[in-house]
């Protein structure tokens, strides 16, 4: 089909809720991707942090592919060895407690409130402005948002918003009605806003104090976006629950809560559950993920291509932030020009806002793709 006739066919059978690009793509390696036409593109945005190994990764390949030929679903009520290893594997990397298993970003969040509320029963969760956790009815009770929350409201109660990065108001917040803080240690579709260590300490100070939860959000941040394993390392601060998603797959759905060894505990049978969580394909491929990532000097390489590419924005003038290759800069018009590198210089980034560019390439990308990539933000600019 050509991008006109799957317009059409999207207008007759979607609900409306993506603004998509008219490009079709068809083919995926590494950092590159290309349309249907055949036109060859550079990935700066990995589908929004989850192609963490690159497109088509030979390992995440192999690994699917043989668990899809042997078994492919038995459902949480039996054993499956995928799922039990990547859970295993996830908390020693962790914080040394347990993992639910589960298929999104959005399911972690809300196995993480319920998590808080069975270990407080207690009203209240305090979350931070430009802080995004979902689009389910609890995740998006926890996003303060205006623009996302108002066609839903009533929300899921009982959430106190404090300013953005702001430790002495969000210290204030927490009382002994608080059940937990959720904070992204590096706040994704917010705007790319690494909070300062002052506000994680302040948010595990005031946790400590009045017997709350401590969740960090890592869907975006966590699996070696930021050139560590997880965002919050950098900091020093250990949340007692996270939430990870997005690059744990490498392009497949999955999604986990992970706990400190006080919290493993807390959720009992029937407490909560998902049909296809964990499941034998999604976990070999997640198991794989975990594989690469883990490599040694991977995260360190990471690390070198995120300040390769922060100093090339730089030398371009740009305002930059962000952490590793979670990286975004100030620019007018952002939506247009997300636009015009897509279109006209074949680049896939992202604005997630009118003044605000971001940039997650897979962890995979070179240096040679990095300064790329430079070039053609700055050749749009110009």
């Amino acid at each position: 089909m050509s991008v006109a006739e799957l317009q059409a066919l999207e207008s007759r059978a979607v609900i409306a809720t993506y603004a998509r690009n008219p490009v079709e793509f068809v083919r995926g390696q590494g950092t590159r991707l290309w349309d249907a036409d055949g036109a060859e593109y550079l990935d700066f945005l990995a589908g929004i942090s989850v192609v963490q190994i690159g497109h088509c990764h030979p390992a995440l390949v192999a690994a699917v592919t043989e668990q899809a030929q042997r078994l492919m679903h038995v459902g949480n009520l039996y054993y499956t060895e995928p799922s039990l290893r990547l859970a295993a594997r996830l908390s020693e990397l962790a914080l040394g407690g347990k993992a639910f298993m589960c298929n999104s970003g959005a399911e972690a969040v809300e196995c993480a409130l319920k998590l808080a509320r069975r270990a407080r029963p207690r009203g209240r969760f305090v979350v931070m402005q430009r802080g995004f956790h979902g689009r389910t009815m609890g995740a998006l009770s926890a996003t303060p948002q205006e623009s996302k929350q108002a066609p839903f409201a009533p929300l899921v109660p009982g959430f106190d918003v404090v300013a953005h990065d702001d430790a002495d108001a969000l210290a204030a917040a927490v009382t002994p009605a608080t059940a937990a803080v959720l904070l992204e240690p590096v706040q994704g579709e917010g705007g790319i806003w690494p909070l300062s260590d002052a506000t994680l300490r302040a948010a595990r100070a005031a946790c400590d104090e009045h017997g709350a939860l401590l969740i960090f959000d890592e869907i975006q941040c966590g699996m070696g976006r930021t050139g560590q394993w997880w965002g919050f390392e950098a900091s020093g601060v250990r949340p007692d629950a996270m939430t990870v998603a997005k690059g744990l797959g490498g392009g497949l759905p999955i999604g986990a809560c992970l706990t400190s060894p006080a919290y493993a505990d807390v959720l009992k049978p029937g407490d909560h559950g998902s049909t296809f969580a964990g499941g034998p394909v999604i976990a070999a491929g997640a198991n794989a993920v975990l594989d690469v990532l883990g490599e040694e000097g991977f995260l360190a390489t990471v690390a070198e291509r995120g300040e390769q590419l922060s100093d090339g924005l730089a030398g371009l003038g740009l305002d930059v932030r962000g952490r590793g290759l979670m990286l975004a800069f100030a620019c007018d018009q952002a939506p247009t020009v997300a636009r015009r590198l897509l279109l006209e210089q074949r680049l896939l980034v992202n604005a997630t806002g009118p003044d605000t560019i971001r940039l997650m390439p897979p962890l995979t990308v070179s240096g040679e793709e990095v300064s790329e990539a430079v070039g053609r933000i700055g050749a749009a600019l110009a």
